[in-house]
């Protein structure tokens, strides 16, 4: 039995920060048909994003702004995220991506991340659009297609699903340096 029920409100103290093991392994697949278990924990995950862009309800529980929580950012070991932008909501389960753009982009000021709180500077190339399938909330086979900010969040998350973090993208010789040999442009 999980804490993660409908009524549970995720804070900062939830999160799972960098340096936990959780955050560098694999995750498990989530067994299906959906475990009304795994329904509540994505729901909860989703209010958690809602919160965190509502500036109200952000400030009263000082949640940091996210885009996407994976299951593992809140100590489960389970392939599963929900992601909030562009108005739109998913939750996904046991996400794989199946094809993706060879044009890359990134976002100018960086990525961030809600289990790392320290200043991360440096680009973090990701394809420009990418097609995933994965299972929905009711265990229907879904596929979608991400580009431009939705397709960065998402392939931050499935990163976080594989034990890796976004700062792993970055050139450690020199973090503003982009690879060659592709066309990469920035997002804004």
């Amino acid at each position: 039995m999980t804490k993660f029920h409908l009524d549970y409100i995720i804070t900062m103290k939830d999160i799972v920060k960098e340096g936990a093991s959780i955050l560098r392994k694999k995750t498990e697949e989530v067994a299906l048909p959906v475990s009304k278990e795994d329904k509540d924990t994505l729901l909860c995950m989703l209010q958690y994003l809602k919160n965190s862009q509502d500036p109200n309800i952000n400030k009263k529980y000082n949640l940091r702004p996210g885009s996407g929580l994976s299951a593992n950012q809140i100590g489960l070991d389970k392939r599963m995220f929900a992601a909030l932008f562009d108005n739109e909501r998913y939750m996904l389960i046991n996400p794989k991506i199946i094809s993706h753009s060879i044009n890359m982009i990134y976002l100018p000021q960086g990525e961030g991340c809600l289990s790392v709180e320290r200043e991360v500077n440096g680009f973090v190339p990701r394809y420009e659009r990418i097609k995933v399938k994965a299972y929905d909330i009711t265990g229907q086979e879904v596929i979608f297609k991400f580009q431009g900010y939705g397709s960065i969040v998402v392939q931050h998350e499935i990163d976080h699903l594989n034990g890796i973090m976004f700062y792993d993208r970055i050139n450690q010789e020199n973090p503003f340096k982009l690879p060659d040999n592709v066309i990469i442009e920035s997002l804004y």
